[in-house]
């Protein structure tokens, strides 16, 4: 089971290259971030000609996540449990039943810029209810991944200039302390436990020449349990997408099960 996580970055804005790169590249499952699509105007026809079946947790113009899968999809959630108060679309879990099945839960994590402030307050607090859902999940011992943009760079090896990063959301000691206690649970990072490589990123700014100077950042993550780490063949980054006619900021960063 080959699995993608792609920060699409407006899904309506890239249907095309959405699209081409299923077509291409074909994985069993695809968690998608940022449609910034509801669920209503969500462009499910066109995946679902493609072969997929379409599970999406949407927001207008903002977020938005969705769970594109080859394979039936069961006990869809949709929200990250914790807080009934809140409203962004952010995460969406289901089970994939193949020979194996397997959780896949899908997750934009909150930015958290400007930091200090509410938006930090909001990340931080996100993390927290994270963990505690992941928590939840470890306790069925079955194969499972938390999959998508944490926007969390782990360490200084994760960006082209760490420096540029001291100050932001994305890498302040506070945020890289939440996701090592998320790996400290018992979760993989698939990406790391397949290489310890620098120069991996997954995110490259618009602004600034950041691609042609190849200046990145890794924030999208596959979290695995141990069930699923057990099952793990590979895992890799698909770069050269971001070089492509219209893309996103991001690019898919993918994990292989033997399921």
């Amino acid at each position: 089971m080959k699995i993608a996580t792609f920060n699409i970055n407006g899904v309506k804005a890239r249907l095309d290259t959405l699209c081409g790169w299923l077509r291409d590249a074909a994985p069993d499952v695809a968690l998608l971030q940022e449609i910034k699509s509801t669920d209503e105007t969500f462009p499910r026809e066109q995946l679902e000609d493609l072969g997929y079946t379409v599970e999406t947790h949407g927001q207008k113009g903002f977020n938005g996540v969705a769970i594109l899968s080859k394979l039936p999809l069961e006990d869809v959630v949709r929200g990250l449990p914790g807080d009934e108060d809140d409203a962004q679309a952010r995460y969406i879990e289901a089970t994939v039943t193949g020979t194996r099945s397997v959780r896949v839960c899908g997750i934009y994590l909150p930015n958290g810029n400007p930091a200090p402030g509410p938006k930090y307050e909001y990340k931080l607090a996100w993390l927290d209810r994270l963990e505690v859902r992941m928590r939840d999940v470890l306790r069925l011992e079955e194969p499972a991944v938390f999959s998508g943009d944490y926007n969390v760079i782990p360490q200084d090896e994760d960006a082209a200039r760490p420096e540029a990063w001291r100050e932001d959301a994305l890498a302040l000691p506070q945020s890289r302390a939440a996701f090592r206690r998320l790996l400290a649970l018992g979760f993989t990072d698939a990406l790391r436990a397949e290489t310890q490589r620098p120069g991996l990123y997954t995110f490259w700014d618009y602004q600034a020449g950041a691609w042609d100077r190849d200046l990145g950042i890794r924030i999208d993550h596959h979290l695995l349990t141990p069930q699923a780490a057990d099952l793990a063949r590979s895992a890799w980054v698909e770069k050269d997408i971001r070089g492509r006619e219209k893309p996103s900021d991001h690019v898919p960063v993918w994990i292989e099960l033997d399921v």
